[in-house]
């Protein structure tokens, strides 16, 4: 066989496609997007034996062929064109061993489009333990397919799989209902007027929202042999449809599926009680969250202090092994520190993804959805708009595209405007870093004052989300009214492997994506602060040196100098050193610090000078009030392309001209205001984490709305009202506490 096999992964949601897409795969997978859109798209390549190939495509979670969102179109439209390239030679349905009659409709829905269907059941390793037996053989015969048992889990029934896929030829492709059965004259008639096409396709094609070639919709919709149904005609067919269905799976389970219901009672019934309970289900909500976000900062602190320290070595390394010149400096100061300023967060970033995974897995997100729903119904939303809100945690982009499956159009807009305020992990380096600079190291009740000021920005967020759909309920006067519904899955102990591949995929996908744009703007930043037009650049190393020689050093200098000299004395005389060999050792210390903090001092008046420092100044007046100076600006200017930009801008500031083996904490931390006074002190510290909670700064995001809402007035008006809200919020709490 010398083409690679094409196979398409199907399921409802929550029946571990995923899982047995990363069991076939392994590392030899990647995510994009479908052409044209942006869906995620995973696809990855599986060995098979007798050395074939196959493509294997994970296609959307969707409950059947009746669309109802985007994601489940793209199922329909691929299954429907043969002139696709992923077009499948076998279709795969991953189904739940205790869910199976739900899962067969979507089944029998691809059986009748005569492609080759291969039924994996999957969750084998619980059927003992909820009392499921099954004849597998029978069942094929009644589904006229071939089936294979799997537990993901204990990794068994995989290879079945592939051996299953290899020999599709040899599968059925009759259909398991005849369609001709939901109205025999209308389907008479419409194959007369199509006599080439198939009768099903036909009939997808007429009922759903698709578009695909070569079939054209709009021709099926002319023929004047169908005016006469109308929408709800058409309707009431899907409606026997699916009865005709069920009236078939309903048959073919009745003799090979069997459940013992007095072993499969317990444990799930009993904790839905607690974790969905209206008072004990949000309060161990909220312990889980404290948990979490005090484990992102203790666990995290070492890998983060030892990055951070690796590449304030490696820059230092570059500056004294590589030649003096433009390029050693453009790869110390601009690259490197550009690009630490971020990867310093990867354990961070790695942790808050290892728990929202690990959430997802187990199954308890769903009743979180579940839970929230009842919060969310005064605020004008529906329970389905809690997926995208807690999605947002990760980042606004794959959030505002899972409105998707919201079909209210009212509520999906309320959704897509306010999902930008809860807080992303593209925040979470900003506040980290203000957290770590500003808020003291205590703790009460066991519980870390960081840890806790982290939650708060989250609650702010989700407040303010929950604020803003409120009132734009009452603005947008658009009558609507839905239902909500959500699958509580079984409870299961989360799948390493996939927590791996998801924390992983994650992780890179945000680092790569924010690494592009922070080493664009790194290097921009570092060119515009190491040169500069104004005769006070080009003499700046005269003018400091007269200023130091009639004034003296600045006081962030002298400060500079006493802290070394008090930690080393300190330190020495713990060692047990005597004091007139630590008075000797200061004294040679005193000389070499002061060279350090004369140099500098000259590199701080070149960058203040320099073409960034001019920009900064200009527009240092808007943020002043907020506490900031101008350095600050630049970073909150810059982050408006992406929030994560705020570190590494800050990072590539401080390192301009910069010879000293310090960490990007440790500069911030030192940074005087005019007064004197820590920049970042409480009062800044609050209001700088207060604008990023509320501000729209992702040029992404915005691309997003105006394509999900096919409109360029909603992103603008996102950008304009949470920016303006930013400055003010960030405006009166910094004057209060200042």
């Amino acid at each position: 066989m010398s083409k690679n096999i094409n196979v398409a992964l199907i399921g409802n949601p929550n029946t571990g496609k995923t899982s047995v897409f990363n069991q076939l795969t392994g590392l030899k997978q990647k995510v994009g997007n479908y052409p044209g859109i942006t869906v995620e798209k995973k696809e990855g390549i599986c060995k098979l034996p007798r050395g074939v190939k196959a493509h294997i495509l994970d296609l959307p979670g969707t409950y059947s062929l009746n669309t109802t969102s985007l994601d489940e179109s793209l199922v329909v439209e691929l299954l429907l064109n043969k002139n696709d390239k992923d077009y499948p030679d076998v279709a795969v349905v991953i189904s739940d061993v205790e869910n199976l009659k739900r899962n067969l409709f979507l089944f029998t829905q691809i059986k009748d489009l005569k492609i080759p269907t291969i039924l994996v059941i999957n969750m084998a390793d619980r059927m003992s333990r909820k009392g499921i037996s099954m004849d597998i053989e029978a069942m094929e015969k009644k589904l006229d397919t071939k089936i294979a048992l799997v537990s993901t889990r204990k990794g068994q029934g995989i290879e079945r799989i592939k051996e299953l896929i290899a020999d599709y030829k040899n599968l059925s492709s009759a259909p398991n209902v005849d369609a001709k059965r939901i109205s025999p004259e209308y389907f008479e008639r419409l194959q007369k007027t199509f006599p080439n096409e198939d009768l099903y396709k036909l009939w997808l094609v007429i009922t759903q929202d698709v578009n695909f070639m070569p079939i054209e919709k709009k021709h099926i919709e002319d023929a004047t042999s169908f005016t006469t149904k109308s929408k709800e005609e058409l309707k009431k067919l899907q409606h026997k449809e699916t009865v005709l269905r069920y009236q078939f799976i309903n048959n073919t389970l009745k003799e090979t599926y069997k459940v013992d219901f007095l072993a499969a009672k317990g444990f799930r019934a009993s904790l839905d009680k607690i974790l969905t309970h209206k008072i004990f289900g949000y309060l161990i909500f909220f312990v889980i969250l404290l948990t979490i976000f005090q484990a992102i900062f203790d666990w995290s602190s070492y890998p983060m202090d030892f990055i951070d320290e690796q590449f304030a070595l490696a820059s230092e390394w570059i500056k004294n092994t590589l030649p003096p010149g433009v390029f050693t400096d453009l790869l110390a100061e601009g690259i490197i520190a550009g690009i630490g300023g971020i990867v310093i967060f990867i354990p961070q970033i790695a942790f808050l993804f290892l728990f929202i995974s690990l959430l997802e897995e187990s199954g308890y997100m769903s009743r979180v959805v579940f839970l929230m729903d009842r919060l969310m119904r005064p605020f004008g939303l529906s329970g389905k708009s809690i997926v995208p809100l807690i999605s947002g945690t990760a980042c606004a982009i794959p959030a505002v595209m899972a409105t998707r499956t919201i079909e209210n159009w009212k509520e999906r807009l309320i959704t897509i405007l306010v999902t930008p305020f809860t807080t992303c992990s593209a925040r979470l380096p900003v506040y980290l870093i203000l957290i770590a600079l500003v808020i003291p190291k205590g703790t009460i009740l066991g519980l870390s004052y960081q840890a806790l000021t982290l939650m708060l920005l989250y609650l702010i967020g989700f407040g303010m989300a929950i604020f803003s759909a409120m009132i734009l309920n009452k603005i947008l006067k658009i009558k609507s009214r839905s239902l909500f519904m959500v699958e509580m899955p079984t409870y299961r102990l989360p799948l390493l492997k996939n927590v791996a591949y998801t924390v992983l995929e994650k992780t890179k996908s945000f680092v790569f994506g924010a690494g592009k744009i922070i080493l664009a703007i790194s290097i921009v930043l570092w060119f515009l602060g190491s040169n500069g037009y104004s005769e006070d650049f080009k003499n700046a190393e005269q003018i400091v040196n007269d200023r130091i020689e009639q004034e003296g050093l600045s006081t962030y200098s002298k400060n500079y100098i006493q802290n070394n000299i008090d930690a080393y004395r300190e330190n020495a005389l713990a060692e047990g050193i005597a004091p007139e060999v630590i008075q000797d050792s200061i004294q040679s210390m005193t000389h070499d610090l002061r060279e350090r903090a004369e140099a500098q001092e000259i590199a701080s008046y070149k960058l203040e000078h320099s073409y960034i420092g001019q920009a900064g100044k200009a527009f240092e007046p808007l943020v002043k009030p907020l506490g900031y100076d101008w350095k600050i600006g630049i970073a909150v200017l810059t982050s408006f392309a992406a929030r994560e930009v705020f570190v590494g801008t800050l990072a590539t500031i401080y390192s301009v001209g910069s010879d000293e083996e310090e960490t990007i904490k440790t500069r911030m931390a030192a940074e005087l205001d005019s007064s004197g006074r820590p920049l970042f002190n409480l009062a800044s510290g609050i209001s700088l984490m207060l604008f990023y909670a509320f501000a729209m700064q992702c040029m992404s995001t915005l691309a997003i709305v105006k394509r999900e809402t096919n409109s360029w007035k909603w992103p603008l008006f996102q950008l304009g009202f949470m920016s303006v809200f930013a400055y003010l919020v960030a405006l009166i709490a910094y004057q209060i506490l200042i």
